[in-house]
């Protein structure tokens, strides 16, 4: 799949240093990658799943 022709955004909570991250919406879900590496991994989430992922984050689930 050809995750470069998506509509990535950066995260609200991106750096100017650099340590960002982007998503896409897609017809799946949500696509994550890192924004210094447009050709590298993505991690690709179901709608339920990202809404996991993001509440985990918020309760400090990855410290």
């Amino acid at each position: 799949m050809n995750h470069t022709r998506r509509a990535w955004r950066k995260s609200s909570y991106s750096t100017p240093d650099g340590q960002c991250v982007e998503i896409a919406d897609t017809s799946e879900g949500i696509d994550l990658r890192d924004s210094k590496d447009h050709t590298g991994p993505v991690l690709s989430f179901d709608r339920p799943a990202w809404t996991d992922f993001i509440a985990t984050i918020k309760q400090g689930g990855f410290g």
